[in-house]
């Protein structure tokens, strides 16, 4: 079991102000994948969701993966933005990590970066967990993805991160509806 940095909230003088966000290279891929199947989040009902869940070189070389790190160098978290069409794909934030602003960190970066692409909005098909994370930090529920048996048997909340545009970027959004798939 990993020891957690917070109990419940954010203890005085703790935060993630010494952490760096930096774009992942191959060489991250087996941390990211070790920090998804280490994710308390996904025990017991939500354990098929991950089971077997890689993160190779491949995705993070295809795709825009940031993560966030200590000033020690351990990995707090990262997440994965998908720009055609627009999505969060993957984000995860260490147990120990939790309640010390990295997901808040995270999400901003992931706007800025969405915001250089000319992206207006984001889709996030939310863990129902973090639904509430999401909502916090300033995502709208849009409908529900419904469940995908094997690898998923819950229905998912899905949500939209609005980007404020750049002033002079092309505009991609995404389209919104209740889909079937996952």
């Amino acid at each position: 079991m990993t020891p957690r940095i917070t109990g419940t909230g954010r203890p005085a003088g703790r935060d993630a102000a010494g952490m760096s966000v930096r774009r992942a290279t191959a060489r991250d891929a087996k941390r990211l994948t070790g920090l998804i199947r280490s994710s308390s989040a996904y025990e017991g009902p939500y354990a098929p969701m991950i089971a077997g869940y890689r993160v190779g070189p491949d995705y993070i070389e295809t795709h825009r993966v940031f993560l966030a790190a200590a000033p020690d160098g351990r990995l707090l978290g990262f997440y994965a933005l998908l720009l055609a069409p627009p999505e969060l794909d993957l984000m995860f934030v260490a147990d120990a990590a939790q309640g010390l602003g990295v997901g808040r960190r995270l999400i901003n970066h992931m706007k800025e970066e969405a915001r250089a692409a000319g992206v207006h909005s984001v889709r996030v098909v939310s863990h129902p967990p973090a639904e509430g994370f999401y909502l916090g930090v300033g995502a709208e529920r849009v409908g529900t993805v419904t469940a995908n048996p094997p690898a998923v048997l819950w229905d998912r909340p899905e949500l939209v991160i609005r980007v404020s545009p750049a002033a002079d970027a092309p505009a991609r959004t995404v389209e919104h509806a209740t889909h079937t798939g996952s």
